[in-house]
């Protein structure tokens, strides 16, 4: 054992009714508190932020293909699926899968009430897998090639606001853009679907793509709209890059993000929050243990006096100090990683604690920490506090042998 530690460990081991005692138990609870709320805070963000964007996502795409001189009304402006076109995204090795959608607004009409959404067409192979397990009651639309299907799929909020139900007819009007008229469909309820995107639930109903190129007029090669999931969809921006000037002059490619700001502007914001609270944990567990430090080299300065006067230099006495500090930080760390992942581990498995779902888009706290983000909390958090607690040991060159051991 180093000479340093062998002291470190004999001094302190019986001090166990001084007031530096209290002061190292509140240390190490300070710590504990401390780092745990930061590791818990990362998670929430971490989590919050991912399964929002798996929701958006899922609803819309990775990325979609418009018209370039579309609008952001509810009128889709119509593009052929050209042979050459799908050759591109078949033979792009980042494309999962793409699907090709319309929509068209309109208005619900029911004996009680009136409700304007957006009916969205899809095709016989649209991806449900999203929509599967959002299911609340009922079954999915089921399309075929042979005859457009009068089936719809409605979310828990219109069908809440109209008393809707699976089985029951459903009577849309539309506005017909050329003749100036309305035109009416009737369709049949399949099924009810609950996502928790609140802008999204309010106004899509799902229905037989050849229900909206009817409504327009369109050709059965045209479509409002090409939706596009990614193998690997962290690397949109890359793929958005690439894709966007093998297109069409008069194709746009956008990403979700692009496409909603809105949302993933918000999700931004939440970074600034996790770090005004990394930076008020560090700062204020940083101070306590700086403070810790001075008080245990003060109520030592006799100690230092008589290990100065043996010959130790001030390096060997800051060191012996700084190991009993590092004892203290390396509890609390302990602790605050021990009740933090506690808390992660219960809360992603058992959702304890709950959101306002309308408010929040989820309706349990989600947690998630990967191994870099737990590994860079711990290294940040150490680096600072060990350079922070090298101020008070300074403390230790100023204290004179000859007055400390007089006055001890």
């Amino acid at each position: 054992m180093r000479p340093e530690a062998f002291l470190s460990s004999r001094m302190f081991s019986s001090d166990k009714t001084s007031m530096s005692s209290i002061i190292t138990r509140i240390a190490v609870l300070s710590v504990a508190l401390g780092l745990a709320v930061m590791m818990i805070s990362v998670a929430v963000v971490v989590g919050f932020k991912n399964q929002i964007r798996e929701k958006v996502t899922g609803f819309m795409s990775d990325a979609s293909i418009k018209a370039l001189n579309s609008n952001f009304s509810a009128e889709s402006t119509p593009f052929s699926l050209t042979e050459a076109l799908r050759d591109t995204l078949d033979n792009d090795q980042q494309i999962k899968s793409w699907q090709a959608v319309a929509d068209k607004g309109g208005i619900i009409r029911t004996e009680e009430a009136m409700l304007g959404v957006i009916l969205k067409g899809v095709g016989r192979d649209y991806d449900w897998s999203y929509f599967s397990s959002r299911l609340t009651e009922g079954e999915l639309p089921s399309f075929s090639d042979s005859a457009t299907s009068n089936q719809v799929l409605v979310s828990a909020d219109i069908a809440a606001k109209l008393r809707l139900s699976p089985g029951q007819a459903l009577r849309m009007w539309f506005v017909d853009g050329e003749n100036k008229q309305a035109r009416a469909r009737k369709f049949t309820i399949s099924g009810i679907y609950e996502t928790g995107l609140v802008e999204f639930d309010q106004r899509y109903v799902f229905a037989d793509i050849r229900h909206v190129q009817k409504l327009y007029n369109w050709q059965s090669d045209q479509y409002g709209e090409i939706e596009i999931r990614l193998k690997n969809p962290k690397q949109v921006r890359r793929f958005d890059d690439d894709l966007y000037f093998r297109l069409p002059a008069q194709l746009d490619l956008k990403t979700t993000e692009e496409s909603n700001p809105q949302i993933y502007d918000w999700l931004s914001l939440q970074d600034m929050n996790v770090w005004i609270i990394l930076f008020l944990m560090v700062f204020v567990s940083g101070i306590t243990m700086v403070s810790t430090l001075l008080i245990i080299i003060l109520e030592r300065t006799s100690a230092i006096g008589l290990l100065k006067a043996l010959g130790a230099s001030n390096a060997f006495v800051r060191r012996v100090f700084l190991l009993r500090t590092y004892r203290l930080l390396g509890q609390g760390m302990i602790a605050g990683n021990l009740f933090a992942l506690t808390f992660i581990y219960l809360q992603s498995h058992f959702g304890w604690i709950g959101l306002p779902e309308e408010s929040y888009y989820l309706s349990k706290v989600p947690v998630e920490l990967g191994f870099w983000h737990f590994a860079l909390i711990n290294a940040g958090v150490f680096t600072v506090w060990s350079l922070a607690l090298l101020v008070p040991t300074a403390v230790v060159n100023t204290v004179e042998p000859s007055k400390s051991i007089r006055f001890a």
